[in-house]
């Protein structure tokens, strides 16, 4: 029986404190390839990353979308053969658990699961790890996706895997903050099988380039709304 083939994607923007940590962590023998797509750092996160045996792909268009995209990229351009299983994003705060990565897939392993989301809503989120408009936009961007495409989501969680092939059929094309929620609006309209686990969450190493900042959480807030609706 063939060896299912997961690879990891971790778009990175200046993560030198924490992306040693979260490569650590990860569980080697359940992933045969980790994809640090550096998005234009300015300090040594592709170095580090590097160093703990990630391969670093370099995209200095900023976006997390833009980086998450390069990812893809890169595994699109394999040989059939050698192309992954399972696509699994990551963040590279260390605010995810990587040692859950056992977790996240089984479902899509044992239960025939397109996508699965690691929820944070529904799992252990230590006290100030997401900013109160953080799980205000969450609430309302699920909400609405209940409403407009009757799929049931607590969370916009980063953490989360899907099939290589499913993952190819939904067409990413997000460039930054509207990422994750397109991902899901996209399965709920292709009708992919998914669910939700819970996740452990911590406060993540350093500022966050989103929540840290007014125009960030203002910025992302936007392109979510917008994004939900321009799928309709």
């Amino acid at each position: 029986m063939k060896k299912t083939i997961i690879d990891v994607i971790i778009p990175a923007y200046n993560e030198e404190q924490s992306i040693g940590k979260v490569l650590t962590d990860i569980p080697k023998d359940w992933v045969r390839d980790v994809l640090v797509c550096n998005n234009a750092s300015t300090d040594n996160t592709a170095a580090v990353a590097t160093q703990n045996g990630a391969i670093v792909l370099h995209q200095p268009q900023k976006g997390y979308g833009s980086a998450c995209l390069k990812g893809i990229e890169y595994l699109k351009n394999k040989v059939d053969s050698e192309k992954p299983d399972i696509v699994i994003f990551l963040d590279g705060d260390y605010s995810d658990y990587p040692e859950e990565i056992p977790d996240l897939v089984r479902p899509i392993l044992d239960e025939n699961m397109d996508m699965v989301i690691g929820s944070r809503a529904l799992g252990n989120m230590e006290s100030g790890a997401m900013m109160p408009q953080q799980i205000f936009g969450n609430w309302l961007a699920t909400t609405l996706i209940r409403f407009f495409y009757k799929y049931e989501f607590t969370d916009l969680g980063p953490f989360r895997a899907i099939r290589y092939d499913q993952l190819m059929a939904i067409d990413m094309q997000d460039p930054d903050f509207g990422w994750t929620v397109e991902m899901q609006v996209k399965a709920a309209k292709h009708g992919l099988k998914c669910m939700e686990i819970p996740v452990k969450y911590r406060k993540r190493v350093g500022v966050s380039k989103v929540s840290g900042t007014i125009k960030g959480t203002i910025l992302a807030g936007h392109k979510i709304l917008w994004t939900i609706f321009k799928l309709l």
